[in-house]
């Protein structure tokens, strides 16, 4: 492997979660009912965090010849390949299926579980499998 590869929420989506918060904050501004600007002041908050977080965690998986790095808001993590199970989770809700893709790190009595999904990764978490798969060592 030549180059790091990495994977990152889609810059459009978090546009997107940055300007519905601005729209958000305008209308609390504009709202003359209390109740509306609670309400409307509560969205602004959380699309503000949406966009932060995927603002902040930028790239969410970067992976090298040591192994991955993993991007979260409490600092990046980085887990060598030999303390790295990666597998696929399917889950079934409402009709619906989603995958995620589970990266199990564990060291002695250490262990931490990341399940990263297509809004992490901004893009299909079979296709990150597939690519972690093959340059796993």
């Amino acid at each position: 492997m030549n180059h790091p590869r990495s994977w990152s929420p889609q810059p459009g989506m978090v546009g997107l979660a940055w300007s519905l918060a601005a729209a958000s904050l305008l209308v609390t501004v504009l709202s003359s009912e209390t109740t509306s600007r609670l309400l409307l002041g509560l969205a602004t908050l959380l699309l503000a965090a949406l966009g932060a977080y995927g603002a902040l965690v930028r790239p969410r998986l970067v992976v090298d010849e040591e192994g991955l790095t993993v991007r979260t808001l409490g600092g990046a993590r980085s887990l060598p390949w030999h303390e790295v199970k990666v597998r696929l989770a399917h889950t079934r809700r409402l009709g619906r299926e989603s995958v995620a893709l589970e990266l199990d790190w564990r060291r002695g009595e250490d262990e931490e579980l990341f399940v990263l999904t297509q809004l992490d990764l901004g893009t299909d978490p079979r296709d990150v499998a597939d690519v972690l798969h093959a340059l796993r060592p």
